[in-house]
């Protein structure tokens, strides 16, 4: 008997860390010192209603445990999803999910795995993995930028993520670029993420093969072929147009942080995602437009950096290190 609870009091903790996608939701089981021992994806949705979409969920994360080569001691549920509420424990209209309305995924998650959960949203949940995973382990106050398909922003001052009054803080994509600018699939128009995006990027090189008579290695794809990463290979080519495409995001991603670092005077800026990946394509420009707009006593303090998670799964990660906070 002593032996027997001896064994469990040694037994290492994890956590769950899930990250739900409009096609996939991946979950993977995670030490706290940052390293994933085991996940799988299943489809988002493998179940026409939530109340058997999470029991799915919970019984892939039971499968990951009795699969793994030691007994490990489940100490709770950290979940990064479209328009997830840290505040209320659930998602609240997310556009690319089936189920809408308020669901409360925290609640249904924690009676299915006996177990505490919390919740946020994407951009916020790679905020605190890269605080406690990644390459702002010693700062205190920086922001993360999430470039895909749209542009998200998760905020730590003081060492706290900033979530605000509703649990919806952060929505930088949807602050305004341009007035009457773009349309935004959010209704608005105008967002940075319009602009300033593995999406935007796209809308920029096609409006400037429409309007700008330059050969370009581009001119003979269609619009719904174009890609960022098209962009991109371009751009490094030394194609023109592809070059132009990326100085001007960087004109208009780079004054928007100007005023978000008059805002929030934070140490660094991490972008993370597919559009992160053009480097110094989007960098240099991005950061030349920031230091020219920005108030004169920040400038050269501010640092523009690749996010240390990039190369790992860092929305698993990320979702860990919101419930590891947690505990």
């Amino acid at each position: 008997m002593l032996e027997q609870e001896a064994t469990h009091i040694n037994m290492q903790e994890v956590v769950a860390g899930i990250d739900i996608g409009g096609t996939n939701t991946v979950i993977g089981i995670v030490t706290k010192s940052g390293q994933i021992l085991s996940e799988h994806t299943i489809p988002t949705k493998c179940q026409t209603t939530f109340d058997g979409y999470i029991k799915n969920i919970s019984t892939e994360i039971e499968r990951l445990l009795t699969e793994l080569e030691h007994e490990y001691t489940l100490k709770g549920v950290g979940i990064g999803a479209p328009n997830g509420s840290y505040n209320l424990g659930a998602i609240v209209d997310a556009p690319n999910l089936d189920w809408k309305g308020i669901l409360p995924i925290c609640k249904e998650i924690t009676l299915n795995t006996g177990v505490p959960s919390v919740v946020t949203n994407d951009a916020n949940a790679a905020a605190l993995g890269e605080m406690l995973f990644g390459a702002a382990k010693e700062m205190k106050n920086f922001v993360v930028i999430t470039l895909g398909t749209g542009l998200g922003s998760g905020i730590v001052i003081d060492g706290k993520l900033v979530v605000g009054h509703d649990g919806f803080a952060g929505e930088f994509g949807h602050v305004v670029a341009k007035i009457d600018g773009r349309q935004c699939g959010c209704g608005k128009r105008g967002c940075l993420e319009t602009y300033a995006s593995a999406t935007g990027i796209r809308r920029t090189a096609f409006k400037m093969l429409a309007d700008i008579n330059q050969p370009s290695v581009l001119r003979n794809i269609t619009f719904e072929k174009l890609s960022a990463k098209m962009v991109t290979e371009a751009a490094k080519t030394g194609d023109p147009l592809a070059r132009a495409a990326f100085e001007y995001t960087g004109l208009i991603l780079g004054t928007r942080l100007a005023d978000l670092v008059a805002i929030l005077n934070p140490e660094a800026i991490f972008f993370f995602g597919g559009l992160a990946n053009a480097g110094e394509l989007l960098f240099d420009p991005t950061r030349r437009h920031m230091e020219e707009y920005m108030f004169p006593v920040f400038r050269g303090k501010v640092k523009l950096l690749t996010s240390g998670l990039q190369d790992k799964n860092a929305a698993v990660l990320g979702a860990a290190a919101l419930i590891w906070q947690e505990l």
